[in-house]
C-alpha cells in the first residue's frame, strides 16, 4: 500500500511548539505533576468507516474491512496517517510519524457473542453485531455444550487467518512510509460479563436477575468461565505474562443494574477475574453510558483507580464521591461535539473543567466517548483551545 503523507498545511514552527506543548502535558501528567489537563480525542473504527473526506460514497464498507485482513490492514493503517493530519492539532497528539504503526486485529464488540455462536450480521450504514441467541425458550441452550474452541470459534477463526496473512505480508513489506509495522496480540481481554449475557440473552436477561436468580447466576458463571479460559489461552498463545502486569476492563452494560445488583451478581466474578488476570493493585475501567454510581463501589471493592466516562456523567459529585486520587478521563457528550456549535462547545468544556473536577491533578479532557462521525473540526478546536486557557493550569 502506497499513502502520501503531508503537513504543509502547517508551518513547522507551528508543530513545533504544538509537538513540545504536547509533550510536556502529558509528560508532567504521568509524573503526577500535571501543568494543565491534557486533552485527548478517541477516535474508532465506525469514525472512519462513515468519514467522508477518508472514505468517500463508503467505498469500503464494515464487511469488507473486517473480512479481508489486506483491506483492514490498509484501512488501519490510512486512517492512522488521517489522524494525525487532522486530528492531531486538536488535542494533545504529536503531529507527526510514530516510531512505528502498532496495529491490531479489529473485533468491534461482537467478538464475544459469536465465539458463544451468535451470527454476526452487516446492516447497510450500521455498525456489525450480532442478535441474541438464547432468547425465550432457548435460554438454556448453552448448558449442554462443550466450551467453544478460543482459537477457532466464532470471528476468532477470521481472526486468526487474518492474524497469518498480515504476518505473511509483513514479512515481505515490513514498513509503511519509512516506518516499521507491529501486529499487535489480540484475544486476551473481555467486554464484560454482564454485556456479553446481554448480547446472547437480550434484554430479557435484566428480568432474568429479578425473576429467576438461579439462571442468572448459571449464565454469567458458565460466560465467565468460558472467557477466562479463552483470555488464558491467548495469553500463551501470544506469550504474555499471566498473570499480567496490568488490567484494563470494561462492562458497559452495567449502567443498566443497580449497584446492589452489581455487588451481587457480578463484583465476585470482576474479583475473581481480576486476581487471575493481574498482579496490581489498582486496575482502570472503561464504562460507557449512566455509570457513575457504581464508581465507588469499583474503586473500593476491585480496586478501579481509572475511569474512562461516556455521558451523562456529573463531574462535580463524581470528584467528590471519588476524591483527589482517582484518574478520570470524560468531557463533552459526543453529540453536542457533532450537532452543537463552537460556541456550545467552548461553553460545556468550561462548565466541565469548572466543576470540580480538576481537584488532584487527575483528570483527562476527552470526548464522552468516542468521536461521532461527521464532528465539526471547530468543535475539537474549541474545546482544545478552552483547555488550554491559563485557568486551569495547576
Amino acid at each position: 500500500m502506497e499513502e502520501n503523507f503531508n503537513l504543509n498545511k502547517f508551518s513547522k514552527q507551528f508543530i513545533d511548539d504544538h509537538n513540545q506543548e504536547a509533550k510536556e502535558v502529558w509528560d508532567s501528567f504521568h509524573q503526577g505533576k500535571p501543568i494543565r489537563p491534557p486533552m485527548a480525542i478517541g477516535t474508532n473504527t465506525q469514525f472512519f468507516i462513515f468519514n467522508n473526506s477518508l472514505n468517500p460514497g463508503g467505498k469500503t464498507s464494515f464487511h469488507d474491512y473486517l473480512m479481508n485482513a489486506r483491506t483492514m490492514l490498509d484501512f488501519n493503517l490510512k486512517s492512522m496517517v488521517w489522524r494525525i493530519e487532522n486530528i492531531a492539532q486538536f488535542c494533545d497528539d504529536q503531529i507527526e510519524l510514530p516510531d512505528q504503526f502498532e496495529i491490531k486485529i479489529d473485533f468491534q464488540n461482537f467478538e464475544e457473542a459469536s465465539y458463544f455462536g451468535a451470527p454476526i450480521e452487516f446492516l447497510e450504514n450500521q455498525v456489525p453485531d450480532t442478535r441474541p441467541i438464547l432468547a425465550g425458550d432457548r435460554k438454556n441452550a448453552l448448558f449442554d455444550l462443550p466450551y467453544p474452541d478460543p482459537m477457532s470459534a466464532g470471528f476468532y477463526h477470521t481472526a486468526s487467518l487474518h492474524y497469518e496473512a498480515i504476518l505473511t505480508y509483513l514479512q515481505n513489506n515490513p514498513t509503511f512510509l519509512d516506518r516499521p509495522v507491529i501486529l499487535q496480540p489480540y484475544g486476551f481481554w473481555t467486554g464484560g460479563f454482564l454485556t456479553l449475557a446481554i448480547a446472547l440473552r437480550g434484554f430479557e436477561f435484566l428480568t432474568d436477575l429479578i425473576e429467576d436468580e438461579a439462571y442468572a447466576y448459571s449464565l454469567l458463571n458458565y460466560l465467565f468461565h468460558g472467557i477466562l479460559a479463552k483470555v488464558e489461552a491467548y495469553h500463551k498463545l501470544f506469550n504474555l505474562p499471566f498473570p499480567g502486569p496490568e488490567l484494563f476492563f470494561t462492562d458497559d452494560a452495567i449502567q443498566l443494574i443497580s449497584s446492589k445488583m452489581l455487588r451481587k451478581f457480578l463484583l465476585p466474578l470482576y474479583q475473581t477475574y481480576k486476581s487471575k488476570i493481574t498482579t496490581a493493585d489498582h486496575i482502570k475501567m472503561h464504562l460507557c453510558g449512566d455509570a457513575s454510581r457504581h464508581f465507588k463501589l469499583l474503586r473500593d471493592e476491585l480496586g478501579v483507580y481509572d475511569f474512562e466516562t461516556g455521558f451523562p456523567i456529573n463531574f462535580t459529585n463524581l470528584r467528590k464521591d471519588l476524591g483527589p486520587d482517582v484518574t478520570i478521563h470524560g468531557g463533552p457528550n459526543i453529540m453536542i461535539l457533532r450537532d452543537g456549535s463552537a460556541q456550545d462547545v467552548q461553553l460545556e468544556t468550561r462548565r466541565i473543567l469548572r466543576s470540580g473536577i480538576l481537584d488532584g491533578g487527575k483528570f483527562v479532557l476527552r470526548e464522552g466517548n468516542n468521536l461521532a462521525p461527521h464532528t465539526p473540526f471547530e468543535n475539537l478546536a474549541a474545546m482544545y483551545q478552552e483547555v488550554k486557557n491559563k485557568e486551569y493550569n495547576y
